[in-house]
C-alpha cells in the first residue's frame, strides 16, 4: 500500500512538530535496520546472505540521507548537504548537469529493490552472474549476457574509468572493499550515475576467488542533490545582491541627505530665526532603503528652504531618483524659483526621467523678516502647525503627485508664523495608519503630541518626541519627519 504522504489529495502545511516527528521515526527505523544488520549471520559462501547484508547497508545509508534532508527541512533554509553526500560530490563523479534523463526503467516503483542490482564475477571459472535489475540499470538485454570486469570500462565515461579500474584492482589484489561512483553511457545513449559497493570473496588459501558487488542507480538522487545545491547557491547570490544593493542605497542616501547631528539654525539675521531637526525612519517590513528625503537650506536672499518628499520604490533605483530630484530642487530654490513653479519643474523632470516613478513632495520657503511661510505640495500631507500646545493641519493648496500627469499646475499657500510656533513636516509613511489609504489615525496621533512638542526645549527634542511615538512600529514604508521651531 502506498504511503499516505503520496496520496492524491490537496496539499496542506504540516502541523507544528510534524517534521520533528518524522525525524524521530526515521531515527527509530534506522536503529531497527542497523540492529538487523548487526545481528545477521553472514555466510560469505552464500550469495543470498551477502545480498541481504548489502541491502541492509544501503538501507542505513538511505535513512541517513533522509534524516539529513529532514533536518534541512526543519531548518527552513538550504544548508550544507550531508557530509556523506557531499563527499561523493567532492570526487567529481556527479551526473553531468547537461545530461537529459529518459523515463525510468520498467518496474521502478521507488522501492529499494527496484533501484539496486547485484553481480558476482568468479575469477576461477570466469562465470559472471547478474540480477535482472542490473541488466535494467545498464540497459542490457538478457540475450546480451552479463559483462566481464574487462568489458565494464567500455560503458564508463573516459574520465571515470581510472576510478573503476582502481577500485577493481584494489579489490582483487589487495582485498580492499569497493565503494565509489562512476557514470555509464548505456546503449540507448542515456547517461546514468551508479554507485557500486562490493567485497572480494577469498578461498581457503586467502586468495581472491571471486568478487561480488551491489550496484545502485543514483542518477535521480544526484540530480536532486544538485538542484538543492544550485538553489542554495542561488539563494546566497540573491542575499549577496540584496546586501550590496542595501549598502549602495544607504551610502547614496547618506551622501545626499543633510548630515545633521542635533538642531540647525537658519535665518540668523531675521527677527524670527528657525531651529530645525529631522530624522529618517526605515521601514520595518523590508531591508531596502526607500526614496524619502528631507532638507533645509539657507538661500542667498536670506530665506530658508524646507522640504520633505517621498518617491515610490525601494533600493538603489529609488535613492538615485531621490538624489536627482533633491539636487534639482536645491538648485532651483537657490536660483530663486518659488515653490509652486518649482513643483511644476520637478513634475516635468520626473516624468521625463529614465526611471519613471511617482512622488509626493512639499516645498516651503520661509521669510524670516515678516515670518511668512510660502509653500506648495504635490500629493503630500500638509504641514502641521502647533501653537500654544494645540495642533492643526494647514490648508493644502492644489497639487497632484509628481510624475502623474503632464503639464500639471501647482498652487501656493501662505501662512504667517508666530514666535514659539512649531511646524512638523513629514512623509505619509509616518502618518498613514495600518488600514485603508485614507486612514488618518497617524495624523491624529501626531496632532495629539501638541503638549509634548510645546514643552520640548528645541527642535531636536521635538524630533525625539515624534520618534518615541512612532519609531518602534512595524511600518510598511519608510518615513521622514522634520520639526521646525520659530525663534523669538
Amino acid at each position: 500500500m502506498p504511503s499516505p504522504l503520496f496520496a492524491d489529495r490537496p496539499a496542506r502545511p504540516p502541523v507544528p512538530g510534524a517534521v520533528d516527528a518524522l525525524i524521530s521515526q526515521t531515527r527509530r527505523l534506522r536503529g531497527d535496520v542497523d540492529a538487523v544488520r548487526r545481528d545477521a549471520v553472514a555466510n560469505e559462501d552464500d550469495p543470498q546472505q551477502r545480498w541481504q547484508r548489502a541491502l541492509c547497508d544501503l538501507a542505513v545509508r538511505q535513512l541517513d540521507d533522509l534524516g539529513a534532508q529532514l533536518g534541512q527541512l526543519r531548518a527552513g533554509v538550504p544548508v550544507e548537504v550531508a557530509p556523506e553526500a557531499e563527499a561523493v560530490h567532492d570526487t567529481g563523479f556527479a551526473t553531468d548537469p547537461g545530461t537529459a534523463y529518459g523515463p525510468a526503467a520498467p518496474g521502478r516503483t521507488g522501492a529499494l529493490l527496484s533501484r539496486v542490482g547485484s553481480a558476482e564475477w568468479n575469477l576461477l571459472t570466469d562465470e559472471v552472474s547478474w540480477t535482472e535489475e542490473l541488466y535494467r540499470i545498464f540497459g542490457r538485454t538478457r540475450e546480451s549476457g552479463p559483462m566481464s570486469l574487462d568489458e565494464m570500462p567500455t560503458m564508463v565515461f573516459a574520465e571515470d574509468q581510472p576510478l573503476l579500474q582502481g577500485m577493481v584492482t584494489d579489490c582483487l589484489i589487495d582485498g580492499k572493499p569497493i565503494d565509489g561512483e562512476f557514470r555509464i553511457v548505456r546503449a540507448d545513449g542515456r547517461v546514468r550515475t551508479v554507485h557500486m559497493t562490493g567485497e572480494p570473496v577469498l578461498d581457503s588459501d586467502g586468495c581472491t576467488a571471486s568478487m561480488w558487488a551491489v550496484v545502485r542507480d543514483v542518477s535521480e538522487l544526484r540530480r536532486s542533490q544538485r538542484a538543492v545545491r544550485e538553489s542554495r547557491a542561488g539563494l546566497e547570490r540573491s542575499r549577496d545582491i540584496e546586501r550590496t544593493e542595501r549598502r549602495v542605497a544607504v551610502e547614496l542616501q547618506e551622501a545626499v541627505l543633510p548630515p545633521w547631528h542635533g538642531s540647525l539654525h537658519f535665518a540668523h539675521d531675521g527677527p524670527a530665526p528657525l531651529d530645525v531637526a529631522a530624522h529618517y525612519l526605515p521601514a520595518a517590513s523590508t531591508g531596502l532603503i526607500g526614496g524619502d528625503w528631507y532638507d533645509a537650506l539657507a538661500l542667498p536672499d536670506g530665506d530658508a528652504l524646507l522640504t520633505v518628499g517621498d518617491l515610490t520604490g525601494h533600493g538603489v533605483a529609488a535613492t538615485s531618483s531621490m538624489a536627482m530630484l533633491l539636487g534639482a530642487l536645491r538648485g532651483m530654490a537657490v536660483a530663486g524659483i518659488r515653490p509652486a513653479a518649482l513643483m511644476g519643474h520637478l513634475n516635468q523632470l520626473l516624468e521625463t526621467s529614465v526611471q519613471p516613478a511617482l512622488g509626493s513632495a512639499m516645498c516651503c520657503r520661509y521669510d524670516p523678516v515678516d515670518r511668512t511661510l510660502t509653500w506648495a505640495q504635490a500629493g503630500h500631507p500638509a504641514p502641521l502647525l502647533f501653537r500654544d500646545g494645540t495642533g492643526r493641519a494647514l490648508r493644502r493648496p492644489e497639487g497632484v503627485l509628481l510624475g502623474a500627469t503632464t503639464g500639471a499646475a501647482y498652487e501656493e499657500a501662505e501662512t504667517r508664523l508666530l514666535p514659539g510656533d512649531v511646524l512638523v513636516l513629514h512623509t505619509d509613511g509616518l502618518s498613514r495608519g495600518g488600514g485603508a489609504a485614507d486612514d488618518d489615525t497617524g495624523a491624529r496621533r501626531l496632532l495629539a503630541l501638541g503638549p509634548r512638542l510645546a514643552g520640548a526645549r528645541d527642535a531636536r527634542e521635538g524630533v525625539r518626541v515624534v520618534v518615541e511615538e512612532f519609531g518602534e512600529e512595524s511600518r510598511e514604508d519608510d518615513a521622514c519627519v522634520m520639526v521646525v521651531r520659530v525663534g523669538h
